[in-house]
């Protein structure tokens, strides 16, 4: 695998440049578009309790967010892969009712560049990553409510990894994440597999662990990590038994085991991007690929490995290849599609413990395409964003009832 967070980013980046008539190639002088937008009006009937609450604009506004928003007393935040003032991605707050604000626009010598995780909240802070910039190689910040942004740690690129694509995981007041490459050179990965590590808000940063890749071992890490019972779990998007991904589990002391191979089933999935969050237990997460018909699939797992494949996407009016962490909510599993449904834009779905599969939103293309990100719940609705689509073909913010 070339990696596909990578892949995403170019092609984001050639579309966003289509419709922003040549804007990325006069990023340093921006049209003059307000800082704060007002809300839209409903682009999209509110049909099964959809409702797109924000459409996107060109630069500076923000533009294709990858990840998924947090909710902060009753507002929505959130990160762009691009877009903002230097065409380098932003943070950007919203409205429950769609009023967006750009907080504020990466870029410059020193600061990061594209952003694919979300925030972290923690102590009055909010914490990120971004997949470059910095001394070239990724960097861990943090900001205020106001756009007040700092760079605590800038990744060199080597023993210490590079390309952060996973949002941070706060445990007692000290940040984990993973880099998707670096960690040092091996027979496997030219570049580095990737690592596992831990940042204090002071930023003193420290390897947990470096992925070796091969059968035993994966590589790629995408996902963002779950702290449960002293632990933390995580997935690799390749290597393994069956160079398929894996389901790993690292001590903060470093000490890693590979749980699962995917692969080693009939209809397995594979390639795993997202995270994993755990109910009653067990550990519930998506693959990219695999499947009874290779769309990707929705499995199960315990803290031992015993995974079963819970559901996989057919293509077609359901959805395929899920990139994104599930969210558990009232008893229910809730995710996207980045493809699949009708016409082929992306869906959000619902599921049941048990597998029970239902689209709740084969998306159009006016309410944007291709989400990549998880949902957050608030108030009762569920909100989202889309990386494509929408009126300027740079993504949406939307809500859908459960």
């Amino acid at each position: 695998m070339n990696g596909p967070r990578l892949r995403l980013v170019a092609s984001l980046l050639i579309a966003a440049c289509a419709v922003l008539t040549a804007a990325c190639s006069h990023a340093t002088t921006p049209s003059a578009l307000p800082n704060t937008l007002a809300p839209e009006s409903s682009l999209q009937p509110n049909a099964g309790g959809f409702k797109v609450i924000y459409t996107f604009k060109t630069i500076p506004d923000a533009m294709s967010p990858a990840a998924g928003m947090i909710a902060v007393n009753g507002s929505l935040y959130g990160t762009s892969q691009v877009g903002g003032q230097g065409s380098a991605g932003t943070v950007f707050s919203s409205s429950l009712g769609g009023r967006e604000k750009v907080l504020h626009s990466f870029g410059g010598a020193s600061d990061g560049v594209f952003l694919f995780s979300g925030l972290t909240w923690l102590n009055g802070m909010f914490y990120g990553t971004t997949s470059s910039g910095g001394s070239g190689y990724g960097t861990v910040f943090k900001m205020d409510k106001s756009g007040n942004e700092s760079v605590i740690y800038a990744f060199k690129g080597g023993n210490d990894g590079a390309a952060p694509y996973t949002s941070l995981t706060a445990v007692k007041g000290v940040l984990y994440g993973t880099t998707s490459v670096g960690g040092g050179n091996n027979a496997y990965c030219s570049q580095g597999c990737g690592t596992v590590f831990s940042v204090t808000t002071k930023g003193k940063e420290r390897v947990i662990y470096r992925f070796k890749a091969g059968t035993t071992d994966g590589f790629g890490p995408y996902g963002s990590l779950l702290a449960l019972h002293g632990q933390l779990y995580g997935t690799t998007a390749d290597g393994g038994a069956n160079a398929e991904g894996t389901i790993y589990t690292v001590s903060k002391a470093g000490i890693e085991r590979v749980i699962y191979s995917f692969g080693t089933n009939l209809n397995d999935g594979s390639e795993p991007e997202a995270g994993l969050v755990a109910v009653g237990g067990k550990l519930y997460g998506t693959t990219n690929t695999g499947g009874a018909h290779f769309k990707g699939t929705v499995f199960v797992t315990t803290t031992a490995g015993g995974e079963n494949v819970l559901y996989s996407f057919k293509g077609g009016g359901d959805g395929e290849s899920s990139e994104a962490n599930l969210l558990y909510y009232k008893g229910m599993l809730y995710g996207t599609t980045t493809i699949g449904g009708t016409p082929n834009q992306g869906t959000v779905f619902k599921m049941t413990l048990s597998g029970g599969e239902h689209v709740l939103r084969a998306l159009q293309g006016s309410d944007g395409s291709n989400p990549r990100a998880p949902l957050v719940a608030v108030n009762g609705m569920l909100y989202g964003t889309t990386s494509l689509g929408g009126k300027n073909s740079v993504g949406t913010i939307f809500r859908v009832s459960p």
